[in-house]
């Protein structure tokens, strides 16, 4: 098989990283790719956004299979127009891809469907919106109603605050049009965990549960990012808990869309709140989650390209179980100087190759570019710069949590950048 990637983040090189250890696979493209996936498969300078590039290159390099990385590409629909030239493309059409590129679809689905979530209200006008959050008081939590690279929410510890997080959104437009409408919804207290499914629309495969840590400083302070690091398993998540989150977000979510008339294809993230009411649903994102996949599928045994393959030909009824090593994972992310806000590109990063040393470590890279800086015959020496926000993902398997986080720390410990920063709490919530 012949397999396309899209996407050029940490995410898109632990797929790229699983994909290479199928038996079914012959070559991996990636577009556009990274500098640490340049080294394990075939970086091709097509945007993730460029959807007539995308299905000319599959067509002529006759893809077998093509995996969608970021939200942005399939909310724009490359599925649909994927399968218009019946091309095998994993991942959600356009009408599902709403889930995750409007909260306030996402919201009025749970509503209808009875899909356990804060409460909330939606809002078009900004003095209606500070109205209702003067009532309410808070904690409370203002989202923007479109994609917002994992920024537009913002949890208000106070009025003020979350007036500020309405006026920045419907006002200011620092989202552009994904600020046109916001939600207002109570403050949920619990601990958090990421349940990522593949769905064919009929049948559900849960991967391995795991949690995420949103904000860029330890203890969970400072401004939302991508996310700064994620561990697998998320202990908070027993069995019984697990088949309650199934039966009563996800199978009720995608039985809702197919009585909209909407196939859902692909993943399924469910980022869930563990409170003493019980699961309750924080977001739901259409694709792999990052630094989750990281951390995920490190742990995965089964080939990972049989079960999309499966799904994407609505056949994951013959896929019976995923195997997964006993063993757990830590990921942590060293990101630029600056981030989430402005942050400098192009500085040199040192001890790549000293943290891969260690047994059970894997790097995936994020924002990076990579640079030949001497060739001499067969033999290319690379240098790698930082390109991105998010620049590493350091990831460390373990026998138990605290070994995984120690092991992981270890490697980040070796890498080195101007300006760089992490945080030093990754997975500690599991001890």
């Amino acid at each position: 098989m012949r397999v396309l990637v899209i996407g050029s983040g940490g995410r898109e090189h632990a797929l790229v990283w699983k994909i290479a250890q199928s038996k079914l696979v012959d070559k991996i493209f990636c577009a556009p790719g990274n500098g640490g996936i340049s080294q394990q498969a075939e970086c091709v300078g097509i945007k993730a956004d460029d959807i007539a590039g995308l299905i000319d290159f599959a067509r002529r390099e006759k893809i077998d299979l093509t995996v969608v990385g970021p939200e942005a590409t399939l909310a724009a629909g490359i599925v649909d127009e994927f399968r218009n030239y019946k091309l095998k493309v994993f991942g959600p059409e356009k009408k599902a891809a709403r889930l995750e590129a409007s909260k306030v679809f996402s919201k009025e689905i749970m509503a209808k469907y009875k899909v356990p979530t804060a409460d909330f209200k939606i809002f078009s006008d900004a003095a209606e919106a500070n109205k209702y959050i003067e009532k309410i008081g808070a904690p409370c939590v203002v989202k923007a109603d479109g994609l917002a690279a994992g920024k537009g929410v913002i949890v208000a510890k106070t009025v003020d605050e979350a007036k500020s997080a309405v006026k920045s959104m419907m006002q200011e437009r620092i989202f552009g049009d994904a600020g046109n409408k916001v939600i207002v919804e109570e403050c949920l207290e619990g601990q958090e965990a990421s349940i990522i499914v593949i769905t064919d629309s009929k049948e559900v495969i849960a991967l391995a549960s795991s949690q995420d840590h949103k904000r860029i400083f330890d203890n969970d302070l400072g401004p939302n990012t991508g996310g700064m690091g994620a561990y697998s398993p998320a202990p908070v998540v027993t069995n019984e808990l697990m088949k309650d989150i199934l039966n009563k977000i996800v199978y009720r979510t995608i039985d809702g869309l197919a009585k909209e008339g909407i196939d859902y294809t692909g993943v399924l993230y469910a980022g869930v709140m563990i409170t003493k009411d019980g699961p309750k649903t924080l977001e739901f994102n259409v694709r792999f989650g990052d630094p989750e996949t990281e951390a995920i599928l490190p742990r995965l045994k089964s080939d990972l390209v049989e079960v999309m393959l499966a799904a994407s030909e609505h056949k994951l009824s013959r896929v019976r179980t995923l195997e997964w090593h006993n063993q757990a994972c830590v990921c942590v992310v060293c990101a630029s100087g600056g981030y989430p806000g402005d942050y400098e590109k192009g500085k040199v990063i040192s001890g790549l190759d000293e943290a891969a040393k260690i047994p059970g470590i894997v790097v995936f890279h994020s924002g990076t570019n990579a640079r030949v800086i001497n060739d001499v015959g067969q033999r290319q020496e690379v240098e790698y710069l930082t390109c991105g926000g998010r620049v590493l993902g350091v990831t460390g398997l373990g026998l138990t949590i605290k070994d995984a986080i120690d092991k992981t720390y270890m490697g980040v410990e070796k890498i080195h950048f101007e300006g760089m920063q992490y945080r030093r709490d990754i997975g500690r919530k599991a001890l």
